[in-house]
């Protein structure tokens, strides 16, 4: 019962701050469509006629994938310094709940509100480009909640960062471009990249969409790698969090800012 009203108050937390600043909520959608438009003009000028439709496919579901690893990864680091700017992290230590409880029922509501924006981008970036993807919902649905799961450990670890230096805003604008190459380069081209977080779900939502595949279709081992490769990820995420968590309390880091 605790955990429904930890998720249901951090859920109302979050859609009020997007609908309070609704003019930057559009504004970020409305950035990665330029990106997609970005990569659309740049594929009908110099791509190759005879793969047009299949690059815009691709560009399509890596766009949407690049905004949603990026928000979801970098979310609890944000989260972390907006506290601490505010003055407010020593007093959310203060919970009963505990810390990393109370970052993860953030993220979880910030996931269904960012699921709904990223609806929204696919769908202007399909209507623009005149390619209808196959969504499939029962088998693009369950691979993307496992996809996530990976997303979320990482962004524990970039957590722990921010609890102890604070200012990392200058690493995680780095890190979007690393979020990109992982996004966009395929698994076929660098299959090592299947150890990196989320790109092995990232590639099998992208085939099923483009190819039109159900979950029967995809192979099972695929999806013992995904399944393991979150549970790691998550694990891992966890782990630095409460380390670094517990190096800021040792040197009296969490109320300097």
């Amino acid at each position: 019962m605790k955990w429904l009203h930890l998720l249901n108050a951090n859920f109302r937390k979050e859609y009020i701050e997007l609908k309070r600043y609704l003019p930057n909520t559009f504004a970020l959608i409305f950035t990665f469509y330029i990106v997609f438009l970005a990569a659309f003009f740049g594929i009908m000028f110099i791509g190759d006629p005879a793969t047009f439709d299949t690059n815009v496919q691709y560009s399509i579901v890596s766009v949407v994938f690049w905004s949603l690893t990026m928000m979801t990864m970098n979310f609890i680091g944000y989260s972390v310094i907006t506290e601490a700017t505010r003055g407010t992290l020593e007093q959310i230590y203060m919970s009963p709940m505990g810390v990393w409880k109370i970052m993860l029922s953030r993220i979880i509501g910030q996931l269904g509100l960012q699921s709904l924006i990223m609806v929204i981008l696919l769908f202007a970036s399909m209507l623009t480009s005149g390619q209808w993807l196959s969504l499939n919902p029962m088998t693009t649905i369950p691979i993307i909640i496992v996809t996530m799961v990976s997303m979320i450990g990482v962004s524990f670890m970039i957590a722990g960062l921010a609890i102890i230096v604070k200012q990392i805003q200058a690493f995680l604008q780095i890190f979007q471009f690393v979020l990109m190459g992982l996004v966009f380069v395929p698994l076929s081209v660098a299959p090592f990249l299947a150890f990196a977080p989320f790109v092995k779900g990232v590639d099998m939502v992208r085939t099923v969409m483009i190819e039109d595949l159900t979950l029967t279709q995809l192979p099972l081992a695929d999806y013992g790698v995904l399944l393991l490769n979150s549970l790691i990820y998550l694990a891992a995420g966890l782990f630095v969090f409460l380390r670094c968590e517990k190096v800021a309390m040792r040197k009296g880091l969490l109320g300097q800012y």
